[in-house]
């Protein structure tokens, strides 16, 4: 096992210890200090950038406000050099990602102490212990995490809770932390009217919170395995399904890719764009050099039963970004044995398609979501 990593600081002359918590594994900061309520935010800031973390001991509300004052003096993202050649829009979703690293980067160095209970342990701190736990596990000794990261799990809290109704379920799910939320429905959509080539077995791989695989045990599919890497996403989908009444016919299991055996659907939804995720949720939406499309590509014809078909779920994206293109796709198609049964098309209807004052609004808006039936050549 890793021995947890743990952060020093020194307090009325004294040195403290804690361990260092992070889901993202992130690194603690080399240098930590103890602060109150009397930082002000062009101090924090200027700290922050170099890279000192910032023990808060004052107010909890209080260290909210800072952490939303540091956020403002954060620049939006690199400028354009001077008679410098137009970036492609690769390059400059490429300089748009390292400024939402930087921006990260500096918004983790404000810190918060968490003590056994779990407990924030600053005056007028909320109720953590449900958000927590959840996120995190117990607290058995004293814990130092990001503001940030705290306040990502108390979100994500709310999600769990809440829930998220799923029109193509007429249900709601219900993500947890570090698991995607299924917001975009258009996507689901399309799984939910596709023509079915067998009700025998489906597979979902990268089942994240079970959505997929709760639609075709719906549909009437006799037994359906969602797999996922992570086990954060099988605990997930396991109570989702089993909260929706589908426990006897769909389950989730912890596995890198496809299970054993031959299905008659196979549906996956790989992240959308090549990129090296940061955080838990980047893992929904960043695929490293395509890895995960490329193998449940090359795979699938080992898992398909005769007549069966695999559905990819992916969008256009990638390729209005220039990040990939159309033809390595169909490549990628050809060269695992298969052929393209069909195509439905889609677009988004999410905010961020509508925003004009998105960086990239002309890629979004112009996007296509696509389910492609796979058959074996």
């Amino acid at each position: 096992m890793n021995t947890p990593a743990t952060v020093t600081w020194t307090h009325s002359g004294l040195d403290r210890t804690a361990l260092w918590s992070s889901a993202n594994a992130a690194p603690p900061p080399k240098n930590i200090v103890e602060v109150d309520d009397s930082l002000g935010a062009d101090e924090a800031y200027r700290m922050a950038t170099n890279g000192t973390g910032m023990l808060f001991t004052g107010d909890y509300h209080n260290a909210r406000q800072l952490l939303s004052a540091i956020a403002r003096r954060i620049p939006a993202g690199t400028k354009a050099k001077r008679n410098a050649a137009a970036p492609t829009t690769a390059e400059r979703f490429y300089k748009y990602r390292q400024a939402r690293t930087h921006r990260a980067r500096i918004l983790s160095m404000l810190l918060v102490p968490v003590g056994p209970g779990p407990a924030v342990t600053l005056r007028r701190a909320p109720d953590v212990t449900e958000a927590w736990t959840n996120a995190f596990g117990p607290v058995a000794e004293p814990v130092v995490v990001s503001l940030q990261e705290l306040l990502g799990a108390i979100g994500a809290q709310q999600w769990r809770s809440t829930g998220l109704h799923v029109p193509a379920l007429d249900a709601r799910i219900h993500p947890h932390y570090g698991t995607f939320a299924p917001v975009r429905g258009e996507y689901l959509d399309l799984v939910a009217r596709a023509e079915l080539p067998g009700l025998g077995l489906a597979f979902d791989i990268g089942t994240g919170t079970g959505v997929l695989a709760a639609i075709l045990a719906r549909r009437g599919v006799a037994e359906v395995i969602g797999t996922d890497s992570q086990d954060r996403a099988v605990a997930c989908a396991q109570a989702n399904l089993a909260a929706l009444g589908l426990g006897d016919r769909a389950r989730a299991v912890k596995q890198d890719m496809f299970p054993e055996g031959r299905a008659d659907v196979v549906v996956c939804n790989p992240p959308w764009l090549p990129g090296t995720p940061q955080t838990l949720l980047d893992y929904a939406v960043y695929d490293p050099k395509s890895a995960m499309l490329r193998a449940f590509l090359a795979q699938l014809p080992d898992h398909l039963a005769e007549g069966g078909q695999g559905w990819l779920v992916i969008s256009d994206l990638a390729e209005r970004l220039g990040l990939r293109t159309r033809g390595e796709l169909l490549g990628w198609i050809q060269d695992a044995g298969l052929v393209v049964l069909g195509r439905d098309d889609t677009v988004p209807a999410h905010g961020r398609a509508a925003d004009a004052s998105d960086p990239f609004h002309v890629e979004r808006s112009g996007e296509v979501t696509s389910l492609w039936k796979l058959g074996v050549r």
